[in-house]
């Protein structure tokens, strides 16, 4: 059984991250595709840099990466491929080319229809998850492009989303897709069924004709209806939050045109080569998951938060949560043995300024904080000049004041030009004082377009993949949402018995008093208060 923490490796990756200062002092920018990597305020050094390669040998990352674009099967849990690269790669590897290919003509030629027979101004995508984010992200993101169609998005079971998305279309001019992976996705096949009567209630008499699906399995899609022609496929080796590049990315091609999907796999593909072919020392997305394993494991940092200083990327951070969080959510190794270093930090944050009036606070003066991932554009797409310095300027301070921070003196200086009370001066200084050294990484867009952003995803996707690596955990499946998944449809059917006493009966005492108090929230609201008086009847608990 492997421990990691006792590894050669391991040792000395930890001692060089202990004695590596921060390195403001001097600059470490790394390119990657026209992008922009500032690693400058995380741990480095020459022994770090040492260490972090003699870790990724240790670790075999060489061969991990090889694997990922080999189509090797790396999802070793699943025993499959995780070959999401192969999706966007100009040339796409023998194995999987003729069908990737034809995937991507079938659905060029889709669009070039309805686009030719002015079709359907207004598409409604029901997804969930790695099926959902990614396109939110892509068409709230690039929104500034010239689009033919309004898009919205509804992931949620909550009746409310999908009465929502629904709300205000013109039937007749509406398409739904059903973006599902396996099909029986819970959220997507409800939602889908609540558009089908809302097509009904509003005179469309084959509701079907306006539905695509983007499915791995279209026998199922078959089943629920929807026509051969309007079914695209992609591939079991594609993971849910690694599919935006495949199919998944209709909603995007329908409102944003071909051109800016196109554009997106061709800045993933670029960053593709760049972390295959950088060296390690030079290699973007390498040495942001080296410095993310530094903060988490040796540091003890148990979050990091995402700060896009461009309102565009709100739903990266939703999109990077889900990537990070249910990719690197786990404790088990390869051989079955529990990580004996702490993983997978929790993600939060939130656009620009709006952070800052939300959890900087946090940042600057808790106890020990959280690294920063700041996101900035060099350029907008607006004339505002005076907006942008703005913004650069906050997004630039915060950096600078988590590195630096303010020294008691420092503080002490500043409060008695005011307060002449030296005792009180002194108190008041102490409130002022920020701690500093704390961990960011600076990614800077040149300017937010297709290409950029389909650059910036990949870039987060191969960080990912490499902290897996390093520690020794697959990033490609997600047990624990499988789990929750098959209990959901345990409690729904309980929700269904007519006996809801032999129905619960599996269940905690308090999984079982919910599921007959909120058994009848969707009926007709007296059948609590009914099999509330058969339970009396029965000489049982009214609540048990």
């Amino acid at each position: 059984m492997s421990t990691l923490s006792r590894s050669p490796a391991w040792l000395a990756f930890s001692s060089a991250v202990h004695t590596s200062p921060l390195t403001a002092d001097s600059l470490r920018i790394l390119p990657a595709v026209d992008l922009e990597v500032d690693l400058s305020t995380q741990r480095y050094s020459a022994a770090f840099e040492q260490a972090s390669v003699a870790l990724l040998n240790q670790q075999g990352f060489e061969a991990a990466r090889k694997g990922l674009f080999a189509g090797e099967p790396i999802n070793w849990t699943e025993n499959r491929a995780a070959w999401h690269t192969a999706l966007r790669s100009e040339n796409p590897p023998a194995g999987v080319a003729d069908a990737v290919k034809a995937e991507q003509e079938r659905l060029a030629n889709f669009v070039d229809l309805v686009n030719a027979q002015n079709l359907y101004r207004n598409v409604v995508h029901l997804g969930i998850g790695g099926s959902d984010w990614g396109p939110r992200l892509a068409v709230e993101a690039l929104s500034g492009v010239a689009g033919r169609r309004t898009i919205r998005f509804a992931s949620n079971v909550d009746a409310h989303a999908i009465t929502g998305a629904l709300d205000g279309l013109d039937p007749l001019d509406t398409l739904v897709i059903v973006s599902s992976k396996s099909f029986t996705t819970t959220e997507s096949l409800a939602n889908a069924a609540r558009a089908i009567e809302w097509f009904e209630a509003n005179g469309v008499s084959d509701p079907l004709e306006h539905f695509v699906a983007i499915t791995a399995n279209p026998a199922a899609a078959l089943v629920f209806g929807i026509r051969e022609d309007r079914i695209f496929e992609f591939w079991d080796w594609v993971g849910g939050r690694y599919s935006l590049w495949s199919s998944i990315g209709l909603p995007i091609a329908l409102g944003l045109g071909l051109n800016a999907l196109n554009d997106m796999r061709r800045g993933a593909a670029e960053m593709d080569e760049h972390f295959l072919n950088a060296p390690i020392a030079r290699n973007a997305p390498v040495q942001m998951a080296l410095s993310a394993v530094a903060n988490c494991s040796v540091l003890g940092y148990a979050s990091f938060a995402l700060c896009p200083y461009d309102a565009r990327l709100r739903q990266l951070v939703p999109w990077l949560q889900q990537l990070e969080m249910e990719s690197l959510g786990k404790a088990t190794q390869l051989d079955g043995s529990t990580l004996d270093v702490p993983s997978s930090p929790a993600v939060f944050g939130m656009p620009g300024t709006d952070s800052q009036h939300t959890f900087f606070q946090w940042l600057h003066q808790d106890g020990k904080g959280a690294p920063v991932d700041f996101v900035l554009c060099a350029k907008p797409d607006h004339q505002h000049t005076r907006h942008h310095r703005l913004l650069i300027a906050n997004c630039l301070a915060q950096r600078a004041a988590l590195r630096e921070g303010k020294t008691f003196e420092q503080a002490l200086a500043a409060v008695s030009q005011t307060e002449k009370d030296p005792v009180l001066a002194a108190q008041l200084a102490q409130h002022r004082v920020h701690p500093g050294g704390r961990p960011s990484t600076l990614i800077v867009l040149p300017q937010l377009d297709a290409k950029q952003l389909g650059a910036l995803l990949a870039l987060y996707e191969h960080k990912v993949f490499t902290e897996g690596v390093l520690w020794g955990i697959n990033p490609f499946d997600q047990w624990g949402v499988e789990f929750g998944k098959r209990l959901a449809v345990d409690i729904e059917k309980s929700l269904d018995a007519e006996d809801s006493d032999s129905a619960v009966s599996a269940f905690d005492p308090s999984t079982a008093h919910w599921i007959r108090r909120l058994a009848t929230s969707a009926d007709d609201g007296h059948a609590y208060e009914r099999r509330r008086a058969e339970r009396l009847a029965r000489g049982q608990s009214p609540e048990a």
